[in-house]
């Protein structure tokens, strides 16, 4: 008798009590050889006090398993509640986020029919971390952090997810046009990671010519790796195209735990109807499957999965007088699937998972380099400005006495002093940026007792200091962006 896995399953809100108990009926059907252990998370549990939406006796079984196998969660209205499955993947380190998209032409209605590509999206950083300020009476902050050890770590799980699973291509898509440090590094990082990997095919795009493309023509991608924000968006993006959010399936992967869901919401509108489309979650459930090592009942399943829709028996989400010839409704669907389990597909091609080639792929990233010489040549300082235009508080700045020269005022990375051309600039939130030397390429280290005294004199003009942020060169290179128009 095979050594049963044990997993952790939690059923979630809305539709998913319904898509999971179709999930695991299969599951069980099949005889997947797992042991299951259930959990409470998500809209109970933050009505109970617990503001993440998990108790702590679901951590401690989630650190026994290190698998879960989710349904969707509802998040309650109003404040103070914090998104539950941003904190699972931060709290389990599950920095990658793999979602495969394929179409199922002609039973699942698609204008690409040759689309096969899978996303892998960094999972932690980004805007995704969670840092927000209010600065001003009308200014709201959202930071966007990025680490060389994040990038390095969701660039290599990229291509050797490419290689375990016999892909010819990665695809790599930044802003960093635009935003030149953060997506820069992102960039940088993937063609350093390319080159060790000379047997696979790379290619580089900005996000917004890269999503037109999956949009228009998908078929031209094989993996795709991105950053939090934009990976978020792209893959509903191709579920849709693929023909429905409602099939695709989500893996949330780390060194040591995993997590398995659709990547559709709670759907509360229909919840308790039993006409959901489980499908999304027992395509998660064969990720999973081979996660584990289990590759004969992932084969199983998704081949029973594959000849069900291709025999016709659809959830309403995607019936057609064309291409179906039953509706059935959620049970209706696992039943059809567990018929099926040992046939495998005409019109598909059979899947035929093998042992060992699976996710668990294991990137730490930090690799190992020499550290830059940093010095502190400036400061930005910002200012809620209600009261002055850009002349008068550059007049009054400059008058400032400082080690410090002041540089310029800017408002949204927008020079608006000195010589600004713009006729009516917001000034209502500014930074002011001193430096050691006008010159960038002159620039000297100062102290950061030399700041404090600049703040100590903003304290004296009346000048209402929100946030400060120093400027650091590293091995002589600029370690911040010039504004626009400087």
């Amino acid at each position: 008798m095979a050594v049963k896995t044990p997993i952790t399953v939690a059923y979630g809100d809305g539709i998913g009590p319904e898509i999971m108990t179709a999930t695991l009926k299969i599951l069980t059907a099949a005889k997947a050889p797992i042991d299951p252990e259930t959990i409470e998370i998500g809209e109970k549990v933050y009505l109970e006090g617990f503001t993440s939406g998990i108790p702590d006796s679901a951590w401690q079984s989630l650190k026994r398993t290190k698998v879960l196998l989710k349904g969707p969660i509802t998040t309650p209205q109003g404040g103070g509640y914090k998104s539950l499955n941003v904190t699972l993947r931060k709290t389990l380190g599950l920095f990658a986020n793999v979602r495969p998209c394929t179409s199922y032409p002609p039973f699942v209605a698609t204008k690409h029919p040759n689309m096969d590509l899978v996303i892998i999206r960094e999972n932690e950083e980004g805007t995704y971390s969670g840092i927000e300020h209010r600065q001003t009476d009308e200014v709201y902050q959202c930071l966007k952090l990025v680490t060389r050890p994040g990038c390095e770590r969701i660039v290599h799980y990229a291509f050797e997810y490419a290689r375990k699973f016999n892909r010819k291509k990665v695809t790599c898509l930044t802003k960093d046009n635009i935003m030149k440090m953060t997506d820069g590094i992102f960039h940088q990082v993937f063609n350093e990671i390319a080159a060790e990997y000379p047997d696979i095919q790379t290619e580089h795009f900005i996000i917004d010519i890269g999503t037109a493309l999956v949009a228009a023509t998908p078929e031209r991608f094989d993996v795709i790796v991105t950053s939090n924000l934009y990976g978020d968006i792209l893959s509903d993006v191709a579920a849709q195209v693929a023909g429905s959010v409602g099939l695709a399936g989500s893996a949330n992967v780390g060194n040591h735990m995993a997590m398995f869901e659709a990547i559709h919401g709670s759907a509360p509108d229909i919840a308790g109807k039993k006409i959901a489309n489980p499908s999304g979650l027992i395509n998660a459930a064969i990720q999973m499957l081979i996660h584990i090592n289990q590759p004969e009942a992932a084969t199983l399943i998704e081949n029973a999965w594959l000849k069900t829709l291709e025999d016709g028996i659809h959830t309403a989400d995607i019936y057609s007088k064309e291409f179906s010839k039953q509706k059935a409704n959620t049970d209706e669907f696992a039943d059809a699937v567990i018929a099926r389990l040992g046939q495998k597909p005409s019109h598909f091609k059979p899947v035929a998972y093998k042992h060992d080639v699976r996710a668990r792929i294991e990137c730490y990233g930090a690799k190992k380099t020499t550290i830059a010489k940093k010095e502190l040549v400036g400061v930005d300082i910002f200012i809620d400005n209600p009261t002055y235009t850009p002349n008068e508080l550059g007049e009054k700045i400059i008058k400032i006495n400082s080690k410090l020269k002041p540089i310029t005022i800017t408002s949204r990375g927008l020079k608006i002093w000195p010589n600004s051309m713009i006729d009516a600039p917001y000034a209502h939130h500014c930074s002011c940026r001193f430096q050691s030397s006008a010159d960038t390429t002159k620039l000297t280290a100062i102290s950061h007792q030399d700041i404090i005294q600049l703040l100590q004199q903003f304290e004296q003009l009346g000048l209402d200091v929100i946030k400060t942020e120093n400027l650091y060169t590293f091995d002589g290179k600029l370690g911040f962006s010039l504004a626009q128009g400087q």
